[in-house]
């Protein structure tokens, strides 16, 4: 690992060094090879209601295809160009992890089975732009993506304008066609048609939220423009791997996404399963990620993503106060009232979810839960927390 950038140092004299080295020394950390379970009652939860929530998982399993090509075009079909150019896999069934104070407390369903996660995807690449933050390859967020990215992508008056948080915040509005892809054909507003959806008029830059795949594939594209190396392996050198994830995850692009960098053909890759590709991971990996950002960046004492960035992006954005860098905030119409307001999660189609409650010291992962029922089961989780 790369050493500490001024960015990484600022962050750990600023958060009061000597008191976090004591405070992450008698935290527990699960080994790469074990992960020690715990007893609810222990770790002041109710067990009763720890058992209810599992149980309720179980029962609610999402109502869509395991053949997740049918899923996605049963979902998506309303879309003028959709088409699956990523690879897919057949889901499991419900399964997930409830952890507090670093313990597993709970657990259901095949903990160990790599599944598509979809626009979970979406934190993991933020967390891309985190690292590339913390070691100076951008310089701040607030800079125009041109000036990184000079291949034509962001010509134009209107692309232009666009900055490295309006992408990460899906605000950019950014106009074009990346992959096969163009912008206006990812979720079009359903009363238009073709013409009214390609001649749209354009929103300011950071103005507008529009949740957008293909712009979020163009964050992946502009961020493999800065790291120059495949970002599966920027995320495996500084995350997964210092976290102790196990080697089964994959992070996969488009058949259509592969670009040539410095002379390699490189994939890159996708912010989610939207059109095949993404993130698939087990429930065990996606918890030790969650955990990661639970302790606010750092791993049994060494430090692997800045808090400024966790800070930077658990903001609400400017247009949508529930949506921060790609993290779902517990704000506005989304919310879960019984959680603390500081609480984020990642949230990807058919129910996949990290939920980070940093006040508790707990983290939730659930897979294929049906997500109009997610509410019920946090409220039943969280009626069984003790402070």
């Amino acid at each position: 690992m790369k050493a500490p950038t001024t960015k990484l140092i600022k962050s750990l004299f600023s958060s009061g060094l000597l008191l976090l080295a004591f405070t992450i020394s008698a935290q527990y950390f699960p080994d790469k090879d074990e992960w020690q379970r715990g007893n609810p009652a222990e770790l002041r939860m109710d067990a009763e209601k720890v058992s209810e929530a599992v149980d309720f998982a179980m029962a609610h399993e999402y109502s869509g295809s395991t053949d997740l090509r049918i899923a996605i075009l049963s979902s998506f079909g309303f879309e003028p160009f959709i088409e699956i150019v990523g690879p897919t896999k057949e889901r499991g069934g419900p399964a997930g992890l409830i952890v507090k104070d670093g313990y597993i407390v709970a657990e259901w369903g095949d903990i160990h089975r790599v599944d598509m996660t979809f626009s979970v995807t979406k934190s993991y690449l933020s967390t891309v732009a985190g690292l590339a933050y913390d070691h100076d390859l951008i310089r701040s967020v607030t800079d125009p993506v041109a000036e990184y990215v000079w291949d034509g992508t962001f010509d134009g008056a209107h692309n232009n304008q666009i900055n490295w948080e309006h992408l990460l915040n899906q605000t950019s509005d950014w106009s074009g066609t990346l992959f096969g892809m163009p912008d206006w054909g990812d979720r079009p507003a359903g009363d238009g048609g073709l013409d009214q959806w390609k001649y749209r008029d354009l929103h300011e830059p950071g103005t507008f939220f529009k949740y957008n795949d293909v712009r979020v594939n163009l964050l992946a594209y502009s961020l493999l423009q800065v790291w120059r190396e495949p970002l599966s392996q920027v995320l495996k050198a500084y995350i997964m791997d210092p976290i102790g994830a196990s080697s089964t995850w994959r992070w996969y692009g488009y058949s259509t996404s592969w670009v040539n960098v410095d002379g390699v053909k490189v994939q890159s890759v996708s912010g989610g399963g939207h059109s095949g590709g993404g993130l698939f991971i087990n429930t065990l990996d996606q918890a030790r990620f969650g955990l990661l950002f639970a302790r606010h960046g750092n791993w049994s004492g060494n430090r692997l993503i800045s808090e400024e960035w966790i800070e930077m992006a658990t903001q609400p954005s400017p247009v949508n106060e529930g949506y921060g860098y790609m993290w779902w905030l517990n704000r506005g119409p989304r919310s879960v009232q019984e959680a603390p307001q500081s609480a984020f999660y990642a949230s990807g189609f058919g129910g996949n979810y990290i939920i980070v409650d940093h006040e508790n010291d707990l983290v939730v992962v659930t897979r294929w839960l049906e997500p109009s029922r997610l509410v019920e089961f946090l409220l039943t989780l969280y009626e069984g927390i003790h402070p």
